[in-house]
């Protein structure tokens, strides 16, 4: 074999091994970044004082302004 073609075989294995380490590496902090951000999200909820079911009519409330903004521009 050509040894330019083994020597490329090479690194292009070294290089694919390297990806898919970066890529479980990417996975895992996504999962850090998603749970540390849940957690903020309890944690000023707590700090709100509001159960689950005001936390829903609190979320809902925000929401209807929006969708009433949207209706009054296509008049």
């Amino acid at each position: 074999m050509n040894p330019k073609i083994k020597k490329i075989n090479t690194e292009y294995e070294k290089n694919a091994a390297r990806i898919a380490e970066l890529q479980e590496r990417q996975e895992e902090l996504s999962k850090q970044r998603v749970e540390l951000e849940n957690l903020d999200i309890i944690g000023l909820v707590r700090g709100m004082g509001l159960d689950p079911d005001q936390l829903a009519a609190l979320m809902q409330a925000s929401r209807a302004p929006e969708k009433e903004d949207q209706s009054h521009g296509k008049d």
